[in-house]
């Protein structure tokens, strides 16, 4: 319960910051961070400065630093105590409480797992400030490959053996990770003129988009045009955007076999467009594990993570650029993938 003049309670501020009110009362008694008024000389009220230190000791704490260090800062930026220099790289011991919160996070390396405690907490400020630092750092490929995959899948398991539990968290991490993603796509240098689009689109009935959102904010890195289609596009929809745009390539999502469909894939990349004498055709390429467990087939790709596919897609616009500007403009040029 808030009360303007007497300030918030403990649970009103463990529900605000995603934390427990044992949580609070430990960082009180061990460290000093607790309310600065108490009614009847008991009861915790939080008053701005005093949440706003708890908010300062969460995202520490979270991106990895260890809590008596991170108290100390806390308080030093209210003006409290001199805060004394982060040791580089400090990170929490892999047996400290909170170091994924209860996720099998065997894949993500421990300096990148307050991204997950963030979204165990749903503490969105500081999922957002985790996920800008990350890219802004370590760079798109590194940070969706390395993190925000694995995460996500850490997040999807955990929901799948807790009968339901923390759909809300996977939820939440998924939105903070797609709005970064668009983000980075719209921040992006204009795209190369002339060159025909890259076309993203999930196969008919899949509604993994993320992967997909990825791939556009790299091409967008990379100035190459792109048409971001979304989840679950119909084979007639996809097939009308196809001979409209006649892309350089189209990229096809599938999270799963039972999505997967081969024929539609091979229907694709058999679309022919162009001038009569000049026909071509799209380079499909295969994301995602549905396509599993059956050969590529002549004019498709099924590159194994973002970078491959970033690479394979660049290759082929340049390749696709320079054949428009002329046999000058070709010499040299990288090979045709597919």
């Amino acid at each position: 319960m808030t009360d303007a003049t007497h300030g918030v309670t403990t649970g009103s501020v463990a529900r605000r910051l995603g934390v427990s009110p044992t949580t609070l009362r430990s960082w009180d008694q061990r460290y000093g961070i607790g309310p600065a008024a108490r009614e009847g000389g008991r009861h915790r009220r939080w008053s701005p400065a005093d949440i706003a230190v708890l908010e300062t000791m969460c995202r520490l704490t979270t991106s990895g630093v260890p809590p008596a260090e991170a108290a100390r800062v806390a308080l030093a930026s209210a003006g409290h105590q001199p805060s004394p220099p982060r040791a580089p790289g400090a990170t929490v011991a892999a047996s400290a409480p909170g170091s994924g919160n209860g996720l099998p996070l065997g894949g993500v390396e421990r300096e990148f797992r307050g991204l997950a405690r963030a979204a165990v907490r749903l503490d969105s400020p500081t999922m957002d400030t985790l996920l800008r630092e990350l890219v802004a750092e370590h760079g798109l490929v590194t940070s969706w490959e390395d993190v925000m995959a694995p995460t996500l899948h850490a997040v999807g398991r955990k929901w799948e053996s807790s009968n339901d539990r923390y759909v809300e968290v996977e939820h939440l991490l998924s939105w903070h990770i797609s709005t970064t993603l668009r983000q980075l796509a719209g921040a992006a240098r204009p795209h190369q003129a002339g060159t025909p689009p890259v076309l993203l689109a999930c196969v008919p009935g899949e509604q993994h988009t993320l992967p997909l959102e990825a791939l556009a904010a790299g091409l967008a890195a990379l100035g190459l045009s792109f048409r971001m289609f979304g989840a679950a596009v119909p084979a007639e929809a996809l097939d009308a955007a196809v001979r409209r745009l006649g892309p350089t390539a189209v990229v096809l999502w599938s999270q799963s076999r039972s999505t997967a469909s081969h024929a539609l894939a091979r229907h694709v990349a058999d679309t022919a467009f162009g001038v009569r004498g000049a026909r071509t055709h799209p380079l499909v390429l295969l994301g995602g594990p549905g396509w599993a467990g059956r050969p590529v087939a002549p004019g498709m790709l099924r590159p194994t993570g973002l970078r491959e596919a970033l690479d394979a897609l660049t290759q082929r616009c340049t390749a696709a650029s320079a054949s428009m500007a002329g046999p000058d403009a070709a010499d040299g040029q990288a090979p045709t993938v597919g």
